[in-house]
C-alpha cells in the first residue's frame, strides 16, 4: 500500500540511487567480463530494475491520493519517469551484449561506464538537493555539470564510433558495436534528460 504523505524528493533519490545501483553493475561486469555469466548479471540487473519500477508505482500511487503535491503533478510524473528510464536503459546494455552474442568487450567500453556512474552519483546529489530547490545555488552547478559529463559521452561516442568504422571490422561486429555504442550513448542522454526536468522545474517555480 502506498504511503500517506509521501517525500517525493526523497522518492526521487531513491529512484536515482537504483540508477547508481545499475551503473555500478554495470561497470563490474565489464570489469569482469564473462560472457558465461552474462545471464546472472542480467537477472541481478533486472531486479535493480523491478525495485525502480516497484517505487515508481508507489509514487504514482500516492500522487493519485495526494491533495496538494509540493510541485505539480505533471513534474513530478515527468520526473519519476525519467528517473526510471535511467535505468531502464542501463539494463538494456546487458540485454545486448547477450542478444549480440559478444564474448569479448572493446576496451572503451570502460571509459562509458565510468561516464555514466558518475553521471547516476551527480543525479543522486542533484537529488538530494532538489528539496531546497528555489534557494540552491548547487542544485544549479549540479545541472551545469551534468550537461558537461553528457557531452564529454558525447565524444567518446563519437571517437569509439570512428575507431569501429575505421577498423575495418567484419559486418556482423561492425553492426552489434554500432548498437551497442549507441544505447551506453543513450544512457548518458538518459541522465541528462533527468537534469533537464529538474531545471524546467526549478525555472517554473522560482
Amino acid at each position: 500500500m502506498a504511503k500517506k504523505g509521501m517525500n517525493y524528493f526523497e522518492s526521487f533519490t531513491e529512484g536515482v540511487a537504483f540508477g547508481c545501483q545499475a551503473a555500478a553493475l554495470l561497470r563490474t561486469c565489464f570489469e569482469h567480463y564473462d560472457p558465461e555469466q552474462l545471464p546472472q548479471r542480467m537477472e541481478e540487473m533486472h531486479r535493480i530494475e523491478h525495485s525502480a519500477d516497484e517505487r515508481k508505482h508507489e509514487m504514482m500511487a500516492c500522487l493519485h491520493k495526494e491533495f496538494l503535491p509540493p510541485i505539480e503533478r505533471e513534474d513530478i510524473m515527468e520526473m519519476a519517469s525519467t528517473i526510471d528510464d535511467v535505468t531502464d536503459n542501463i539494463e538494456d546494455v546487458l540485454l545486448r551484449l547477450y542478444m549480440f552474442n559478444i564474448t569479448q568487450l572493446r576496451p572503451d567500453v570502460m571509459d562509458f561506464a565510468d561516464v555514466i556512474q558518475r553521471l547516476c552519483d551527480t543525479l543522486k546529489r542533484m537529488t538530494g538537493e532538489m528539496h531546497n530547490f528555489r534557494k540552491s545555488a548547487l542544485l544549479r552547478e549540479l545541472v551545469i555539470e551534468v550537461n558537461h559529463m553528457e557531452e564529454e559521452g558525447d565524444r567518446l561516442y563519437t571517437e569509439t564510433m570512428r575507431r569501429l568504422y575505421s577498423e575495418g571490422a567484419d559486418p556482423v561486429t561492425v553492426v552489434s558495436w554500432t548498437t551497442l555504442y549507441n544505447q551506453l550513448e543513450k544512457c548518458c542522454d538518459r541522465c541528462e534528460d533527468v537534469a533537464d526536468v529538474m531545471e524546467r522545474i526549478i525555472m517554473k517555480n522560482t
